[in-house]
């Protein structure tokens, strides 16, 4: 830790001069007196603290792409879907009325209908496997990119997790009774099916080391009986060899 503390000040000796002034972090700001040391130098605490603050504040400012970017501002909300507008129209009310001013809720009801007209049989279809699996579609990638900026809630992620056992179900049921729908849906939903595993036991180390147990009781088991059949066989040969022998011709 010493030593990863002396090369980043040596680094921010090396880009930033001396005198520092006053740096602002936020709402809070640090004098120079506290930054740097008697001699010119930075303080190393400060200095850490600093390049750790300035990283996290530019990995909060990475954009992470969204499934509602390519919606246009221009489309209405769910509930004016049929509602005509006119020129006349002040264009605050317009904006009230589409997706400029709208709500994460009222854009993912949006994609989520979008979704679902892609892989719904009817106009009067709602609770196909088909539309069930693009709603849970719209809900995993809407709590993955939640996740992403936020990883540390675990409640979403649980939902999330839920969400995918869920349409993975619907998805192998799908595929078992029309193979040509379920290899439509995942071209037009973007999915990419994988196999699920034959087994989903956790492995913890108490099962490991009570299978590697039971094997090597089976081994043991088979070898103690393949080596009785064995004697069993050669005490039979060697009776037989001597009714052979004793026997006249």
């Amino acid at each position: 830790m010493l030593c990863l503390r002396r090369v980043l000040c040596d680094v921010w000796v090396r880009g930033i001069p001396a005198n520092l002034g006053p740096l602002c972090v936020g709402s809070r700001s640090l004098v120079s007196q506290r930054a740097v040391t008697g001699n010119g130098a930075p303080d190393s605490r400060t200095c850490l603290s600093l390049l750790v603050r300035n990283y996290a504040q530019t990995r909060r400012r990475q954009e992470i792409p969204s499934q509602l970017d390519d919606l246009p501002s221009t489309t209405l909300k769910m509930d004016y879907k049929g509602v005509q507008l006119s020129e006349a129209v002040d264009g605050v009310v317009k904006r009230l009325l589409t997706l400029e001013m709208a709500s994460q809720a009222e854009k993912l009801k949006i994609k989520t209908q979008q979704l679902v007209d892609k892989v719904k049989r009817d106009p009067r279809d709602t609770r196909s496997p088909e539309v069930r699996i693009a709603t849970l579609t719209a809900k995993i990638r809407n709590y993955r990119e939640h996740i992403q900026k936020h990883p540390k809630d675990k409640a979403n992620k649980r939902k999330m997790l839920m969400a995918i056992d869920k349409r993975k179900k619907l998805l192998k049921n799908l595929r078992r009774t029309r193979y040509d729908t379920f290899e439509h849906v995942c071209a037009q939903l973007g999915i990419e099916y994988t196999f699920p595993p034959e087994y989903y036991r956790r492995a913890t180390r108490r099962w490991l080391a009570k299978k590697a147990l039971c094997l090597k009781v089976y081994n043991e088991a088979k070898r103690l009986q393949a080596a009785g059949l064995l004697k069993k066989r050669r005490s039979l040969s060697q009776v037989r060899s001597k009714e052979a022998q004793g026997t006249p011709v």
